[in-house]
């Protein structure tokens, strides 16, 4: 479904989709297996362009437009949520918040080695304690004459024990989110030790960590927008972020529905396929009407920030919607695969662990219905 993209976009799709099938679907059941994803496969995310869309070219970036951007990371998922999420947060959540906020020099060292895939970078906002209540996070940075003095702890940081810089978030003022700012703390930072989350549901192939800091050091330089802006910054690349994570769902969406299709025409019971069974067709339409929905809605939020336009309640409809429906996708994809689905040698069991937790992570959908319901009455209810 192309619905009029322009022959740059059709290209950047036509790249994501060759490099997924060649050097990522030959890959997924063992990086799966073994909790992790070959660490050059960032390499050549970087020298592809994926990972400096949409930052400007004079940054080391390679430009293009936010569709452009969703149709990479729709394909991105679509083959191995786990590589998805790499450019999501190292791109979507980290080097465009330094494109969007940072000084000369924070852009200058750091978006070329991000775009690029020379360094890697992570979010560092959600805490043991704290996920949905960002605003009462209990990480603190004391100022100590010209630099700043960082203690306290994050939880489940996608790219976390990969990352060469982690966007911090901790409280430098008063209680609430008045009193948050934003750091770029690199990880090689005397006192921060990370530690590799293992046993995962899905993701499995993705680095994800705790974060422990205990006296780490920065300079005044190192923050990130005003002093006491953090929430803001964490808020705007969340608005975003929320797109990339919808598109990633568009990608499980199709994965399952090519999966299921597959399946369906070979399968035979009763004397023929499957494909030819009512309830089993029942099941392929209800995947391939959640897939175009979900597109929409995630291409509809690329547009309006392609066209300078408000998207954050659009941005929470389509991660509300594509994300409750890669769950549903994936459970559907699994019941035409029946028992056969249940075991890792095919995509859909997988496909089903990677979908849940894109209803937990960037929002949950109970946060997101909040956040459209905020919009609609004009009355918060956080």
């Amino acid at each position: 479904m192309d619905l009029g993209l322009d022959p740059e976009q059709t290209a950047v799709r036509r790249l994501a989709r060759d490099f997924v099938d060649r050097e990522v679907t030959p890959h997924v059941i063992r990086w799966d297996r073994a909790e992790s994803v070959d660490r050059d496969v960032v390499g050549k995310l970087g020298d592809l362009g994926f990972l400096g869309l949409t930052i400007p070219e004079e940054y080391g970036g390679s430009g293009g437009d936010h569709l452009a951007y969703c149709l990479v990371t729709e394909e991105l998922g679509r083959g191995d949520s786990s590589v998805r999420g790499i450019v999501s947060v190292s791109l979507g959540l980290v080097a465009k918040s330094v494109a969007g906020w940072g000084s000369e020099e924070q852009k200058r060292e750091w978006l070329p080695r991000l775009c690029s895939g020379e360094a890697l970078g992570c979010f560092g906002l959600t805490e043991p304690g704290t996920g949905s209540d960002a605003a009462n996070l209990t990480t603190r940075a004391k100022r100590d004459g010209g630099d700043w003095v960082i203690d306290g702890a994050k939880m489940f940081i996608t790219n976390g024990t990969w990352a060469d810089v982690v966007l911090l978030f901790a409280r430098t003022g008063e209680p609430g989110h008045r009193g948050i700012s934003a750091f770029l703390v690199p990880t090689d930072s005397p006192g921060l030790e990370r530690r590799p989350v293992h046993g995962k549901l899905g993701l499995r192939g993705q680095s994800t960590a705790e974060l422990r800091l205990d006296g780490v050091r920065v300079p005044d330089s190192a923050m990130l927008g005003p002093e006491g802006k953090g929430f803001s910054v964490a808020m705007s690349a969340l608005a975003k972020g929320r797109m990339s994570v919808a598109a990633g769902c568009v990608g499980i969406g199709q994965a399952c529905l090519e999966a299921a299709v597959g399946y369906a025409g070979q399968r035979e019971q009763f004397g023929g396929p499957i494909a030819g069974h009512q309830l089993v067709q029942e099941l392929l339409a209800g995947i391939a009407v959640d897939v175009d929905a979900a597109r929409l809605l995630t291409w509809r939020v690329a547009d309006l920030i392609d066209r300078g336009l408000p998207f954050t309640t659009e941005s929470s409809v389509a991660k509300l919607h594509a994300s409750e429906a890669a769950v549903r996708c994936a459970n559907n994809a699994l019941q035409v695969f029946g028992g056969y689905g249940y075991i890792d040698e095919y995509p859909v069991g997988k496909l089903l662990r990677d979908a849940r937790v894109m209803t937990l992570y960037e929002g949950t959908s109970q946060i997101q219905k909040l956040v459209i319901g905020r919009a609609l009455t004009g009355v918060s209810a956080f």
